[in-house]
């Protein structure tokens, strides 16, 4: 496993993280000893930095990550604040963040958290910025060490890089979403701004796996917010239409050489790896497998110019037309 430099944090991160939503049994359930294992090969594999948040499972997702008893000792555990319900959409203070991130702590076992990330909040909210300073207030009281956010917006995004103590930028950044290769990767990179890339396969079609009869679990967002009906249609398969991700995704395979011998996850992985103003990549799993299908995504080969040339014109002509919501 490679690492890079998380920003300003200091902080070594492994090319590819581990996203532990479904710690929470958002999918659908997963016993403990299932989660021990994806913990055990996350860390067997050198992952060392783990992306979670409030709301996963209720907390779950946390406090099984503080249970964990093989945490490595470079162990970097990033959480989220401000989507449970005393907070979003217009429960924002000082003391209810404050208290929000306290019972974090608490079920990740920490005094200090690692890094706080404000979770999706309204663009008002960001707007208005008292945020950030509330941040920069528990940064000072010792209750997180680093303060970051996570964004579903380009124009999210530039404006949190307005906040100079801004240390991270967790965006959505996938072949099917191309548009910060644009510009919002130099501009974190200039501000010495780590970016955290998630949904890196775009909720599984990236992997090439799926078909058009494809079904998931009743509980599972692939399910219930396809088209946008729970939260941002953006969050659920890039917000293209399932159907035609199916169909684009499988016109990926002819351009991505080496994908039938290492496999179309992997690739795509590779391709975000590819950017240098990536730190990280969160990706999901809900097996030990997985993690070791995702983890090697760091030791491929960079893909080639002319293969980055194709990826961007298909993304241009084939894919962007279908996505629905802002970018």
């Amino acid at each position: 496993m490679n690492y890079r430099q998380l920003g300003k944090t200091g902080y070594r991160v492994s090319e590819i993280g581990l996203g532990c939503w479904q710690l929470g049994g958002d999918f659908g359930p997963i016993a403990d000893d299932t989660a021990n294992a994806i913990l055990d090969a996350a860390a067997a594999h050198d992952i060392n930095f783990w992306d979670t948040a409030d709301v996963y499972g209720g907390g779950q997702s946390e406090q099984r990550i503080g249970n964990f008893p093989h945490k490595p000792d470079n162990l970097l555990v990033a959480t989220k604040v401000g989507r449970n319900p005393t907070l979003y959409p217009d429960g924002y203070s000082l003391a209810t963040v404050r208290a929000s991130l306290q019972a974090s702590a608490r079920r990740l076992g920490v005094h200090t958290i690692d890094l706080a990330q404000l979770h999706c909040v309204p663009p008002a909210v960001l707007e208005q910025g008292d945020i950030f300073t509330w941040m920069e207030e528990l940064q000072n009281e010792g209750l997180v060490r680093h303060y970051g956010a996570s964004v579903e917006t380009i124009e999210e995004a530039f404006t949190c890089l307005e906040n100079p103590g801004l240390a991270t930028l967790q965006i959505i950044f996938n072949l099917f979403r191309q548009d910060a290769a644009e510009a919002l990767l130099d501009a974190a990179k200039e501000k010495n701004v780590g970016v955290i890339v998630r949904l890196p396969l775009a909720s599984g079609l990236l992997s090439g796996k799926f078909t058009r009869d494809s079904r998931f679990a009743e509980g599972d967002h692939r399910n219930y917010n396809r088209d946008g009906a729970a939260f941002s249609v953006g969050e659920t398969f890039g917000g293209i239409p399932f159907e035609k991700g199916v169909e684009l995704a499988e016109g990926l395979k002819a351009l991505l050489p080496d994908s039938a011998h290492c496999g179309q996850a992997a690739q795509a992985l590779r391709w975000i790896l590819d950017h240098p103003a990536v730190s990280t990549v969160i990706a999901g799993a809900s097996s030990p497998q997985q993690i070791a299908n995702n983890a090697s995504a760091s030791d491929l080969a960079p893909l080639s110019e002319s293969t980055h040339r194709t990826l961007a014109e298909y993304y241009q002509k084939q894919v962007r037309p279908y996505i629905r919501g802002a970018i």
